[in-house]
């Protein structure tokens, strides 16, 4: 069994591109759930790898259990939104939608996806909509500026902006 100070070993190495252990970190936290603190803990981590290999496990968290992750979503929505490393914006913008948030938080997650729906790295854009849109599902207010992001982002040179709005588009559509 790995000691409780054995997460961050599991999250540092490799290149930006590799996960290092990753998964063998995100099978502990899922079978003791108590570690999510430790986890969360190296989202702020000197090694920025180790931070982003953080959020991304909280993220695929989230999707599972959201409540587990909850106490730690102001990572979410605090200085990590403002970094500049697109691979980190990327587990930011995926998991606002995926967060309970309270209404000041919704704003500040709101204002987060529509900067990032900006940034010059195509899949943090694609993903910015993708959440801004997830939270037009409730807020029929946001679809004003969803809709018109969704065409733009249809008639883009980029084949992954193109396919992210049409699986917008499709999932907006479903719910009419």
């Amino acid at each position: 069994m790995v000691a409780r100070s054995n997460l961050r070993p599991l999250l540092s190495g490799g290149d930006r591109r590799s996960i290092a252990q990753s998964n063998r970190a995100y099978q502990l936290v899922r079978a003791h759930p108590a570690r999510i603190d430790e986890l969360a803990a190296l989202a702020a981590d000197d090694d920025w790898l180790v931070s982003m290999r953080a959020l991304d496990l909280l993220e695929k968290i989230a999707h599972e259990q959201p409540k587990l992750v909850h106490r730690h979503k102001r990572l979410f929505l605090g200085p990590h939104a403002e970094s500049d490393k697109w691979e980190i914006r990327l587990q930011i913008v995926r998991a606002l939608p995926l967060l309970q948030l309270t209404a000041r938080e919704r704003k500040r997650a709101i204002e987060i996806l529509r900067r990032n729906v900006a940034y010059p790295q195509t899949f943090v854009r694609a993903w910015a909509l993708d959440s801004l849109a997830a939270f037009a599902e409730s807020d029929r207010r946001l679809m004003r500026m969803v809709k018109p992001l969704v065409a733009q982002f249809e008639r883009s040179e980029s084949k992954a902006l193109q396919a992210r709005a049409r699986n917008i588009r499709a999932r907006l559509e479903a719910l009419r």
